[in-house]
């Protein structure tokens, strides 16, 4: 599983470099960014702007990785397309995650909460 980083100040960015995220990749998206948490980042926004489909399986993974964090950091996702966010809508994983339209915004949102 491919990721593109890109550190700004404390935050460390991740883009998954693939169209989709389903259930052939959940895992392997799930080991590559716990691996990050484990060498100590703990403020992540994870752009999902090269992703245009995730299933189940990732949302599973993205809650690993959330309770991964739990008290010691945060998660933030941004640029989701408009399926995406029906998906967390519908589940009301929009509650559970903070979810911003672009890098930026995330930046802001997790700069904030400093």
């Amino acid at each position: 599983m491919k990721l593109e980083t890109e550190k700004i100040d404390n935050v460390l960015l991740v883009t998954p470099v693939a169209r989709r995220l389903d259930a052939s990749v959940a895992l392997r998206f799930k080991e590559a960014v716990a691996a990050l948490i484990q060498q100590g980042e703990t403020q992540l926004i994870l752009d999902f702007s090269r992703v245009d489909f995730i299933d189940s399986s990732c949302l599973g993974a993205l809650i690993s990785l959330l309770k991964s964090l739990s008290g010691k950091g945060q998660l933030v996702l941004c640029s989701l397309n408009a399926n995406i966010k029906a998906m967390f809508s519908l589940t009301r994983m929009d509650r559970v995650f903070t979810l911003c339209g672009d890098r930026r915004e995330a930046l802001t949102a997790l700069q904030g909460g400093d």
